[in-house]
């Protein structure tokens, strides 16, 4: 007949480990491995070496179940540990042993129920995702820039002594933004085959002033 071998654990709320010490105790554990750290710390230096001194035949007692694992998931991927090397387990509290049929039924029960909320898990981070790539189909910002302002940039960006980042402060966006919308770089690089004469330019300004004017006065009449 194999060892039985207590582990404690102490929670957030209870430090003290004499509760379960003494339950350990009453239920014949030779060995208690106390682990003075809480379960959501990820180091538990006591409960490895607690499974590395296990050996076939031995029994692992916890006072509770929530001693042992963290989760659902954690608690079974342990017991399912030492049931592979042939040791037993046994919670105080619940009363489950895996060495009797009764016993072995809940862990199973338990495992399905960890298999569960891992596709419940699975599907929902799914349906997730799938909602937001739906939403980006659909959705989106408003364009930082009109049509018509776009071709007033362009109109502008023709002249060599325009500078981009003037434009941009024009406009209220970045250069990145203006960039985005506009190829700016390919409108400083290509020459105009004739040179604009200022009465030109002029022109051309006074024309893309009317047409901003128009628009707000449009905007300002629908509204």
């Amino acid at each position: 007949m194999g060892k039985r071998i207590g582990y404690a654990r102490v929670s957030t709320d209870d430090q003290n480990l004499d509760l379960q010490r003494d339950a350990l105790s009453l239920a014949g554990c030779s060995d208690i491995y106390e682990e003075t750290v809480s379960g959501r710390s990820s180091h538990r230096l006591e409960l490895t070496h607690c499974l590395k001194a296990l050996r076939p035949a031995d029994t692992l007692v916890v006072w509770r179940l929530d001693r042992l694992g963290r989760s659902l998931a954690d608690l079974v991927r342990i017991i399912g540990q030492l049931d592979a090397v042939g040791v037993g387990f046994e919670s105080i509290t619940e009363r489950i042993e895996t060495s009797s049929a009764a016993g072995r039924l809940i862990f199973h029960m338990f495992a399905a129920l960890a298999e569960f909320e891992r596709n419940l898990i699975r599907e929902r981070t799914k349906a997730g995702l799938a909602a937001a790539r739906a939403r980006g189909r659909k959705g989106g910002r408003r364009p930082s820039l009109s049509l018509q302002q776009i071709r007033e940039i362009r109109a502008l960006l023709r002249d060599p002594d325009i500078r981009v980042v003037d434009v941009a402060a024009r406009y209220g966006v970045s250069r990145t933004t203006l960039y985005r919308h506009v190829d700016a770089n390919s409108l400083k690089s290509s020459k105009p085959t004739t040179k604009w004469s200022d009465n030109a330019k002029k022109a051309e300004l006074s024309d893309i002033k009317w047409v901003s004017a128009t628009e707000q006065e449009t905007r300002h009449a629908d509204s």
